[in-house]
């Protein structure tokens, strides 16, 4: 019976039935590399879906009969693309399988900002009432700037338009967008957005896309979201831009590293929001992303 290796502690009970003929083998919630080129070794799978952890050159040739790396989500930064293809292990991802979790996320975090709802939330539980001193951003009107305008950031544009924001979006692979999203440069981006969100996946060329040069370009008083990947992102350069005010509010769901360890200097600024990377961890989202992997993995087998 041929191996399946989850770099997780589970799959959903949907993914699970289409892989009912074959053996899945668990590398838990936090697998290390070595994990991972042990259970390759152990069990030699011809495929792998990866949840948590990289998988690496080492990796791939610990497992000889290896074809495919499936992703449980969008995203496989976390996989050595140029090793696999060096290979000849197909690298497949659940494209769109969590896109309403993750741009409901965005939403979320944009409003928080916004609207300043944590901050307000502990001062109200700490007795106070800001009514007189407090106002908040109105969103209707403003412009949003989208990098990334795959699955989610079409289904977060969706809901800004609804919100009578303006919608501007970057991104030199996007084809036939809804009239309601303007495509523009990204200088434009910088330029003309009061919100900026990040939708983008992460490569060598995108590194630290938004920096201390392209913050400074930026409106004062701009919102940043990312729920994307931690490294569009260089954290220093933001958060001295929170402190200036050139950045009204961020709403983070990534990280350059995670988990994050205890002592980040985002760590009690009230005017950063931070979620753990759950932007796409929903119950349906879970099941989604499962159900796609797995079938994009068979998918890749049975064409041999």
């Amino acid at each position: 019976m041929s191996t399946v290796l989850v770099t997780g502690a589970d799959l959903a009970p949907q993914a699970l039935a289409l892989l009912k003929n074959m053996e899945v083998v668990y590398a838990g919630k936090t697998p290390t590399e070595d994990d991972l080129i042990a259970l390759c070794q152990r069990h030699d799978p011809v495929a792998i879906i990866v949840r948590y952890g990289k998988v690496g050159a080492k990796v791939m040739d610990a497992a000889p009969s290896l074809k495919v790396i499936s992703k449980h989500g969008s995203g496989t930064d976390t996989i050595d693309k140029v090793a696999a293809s060096a290979r000849g292990i197909e690298v497949v991802a659940a494209a769109g399988a969590n896109a309403a979790a993750v741009a409901e996320q965005a939403l979320a975090l944009m409003l928080a900002c916004a609207k300043s709802v944590v901050p307000l939330d502990a001062r109200m539980h700490a007795g106070h009432w800001d009514k007189a001193t407090h106002k908040s951003l109105e969103l209707g009107g403003r412009t949003v700037g989208l990098v990334g305008l795959g699955a989610i950031g079409q289904r977060f544009a969706r809901m800004a338009h609804a919100m009578d924001m303006r919608v501007i979006g970057f991104d030199p692979f996007a084809k036939n967008l809804p009239d309601y999203i303007q495509p523009v440069d990204l200088a434009t981006i910088w330029r003309e957005s009061d919100v900026v969100s990040l939708h983008c996946p992460l490569t060598d060329e995108n590194r630290g896309m938004l920096n201390a040069d392209t913050l400074a370009q930026c409106k004062r008083g701009v919102i940043v979201v990312n729920t994307a990947r931690g490294g569009l992102i260089d954290e220093a350069a933001l958060l001295q831009a929170v402190r200036s005010g050139q950045v009204a509010g961020a709403g983070l769901d990534s990280f350059a590293v995670e988990p994050m360890a205890a002592g980040h200097p985002f760590q009690g600024q009230e005017r950063i929001v931070l979620s753990p990377h759950i932007g796409g961890v929903t119950s349906d989202a879970y099941v989604n992303m499962g159900v796609a992997a797995a079938r994009n993995l068979l998918a890749v087998l049975e064409r041999g």
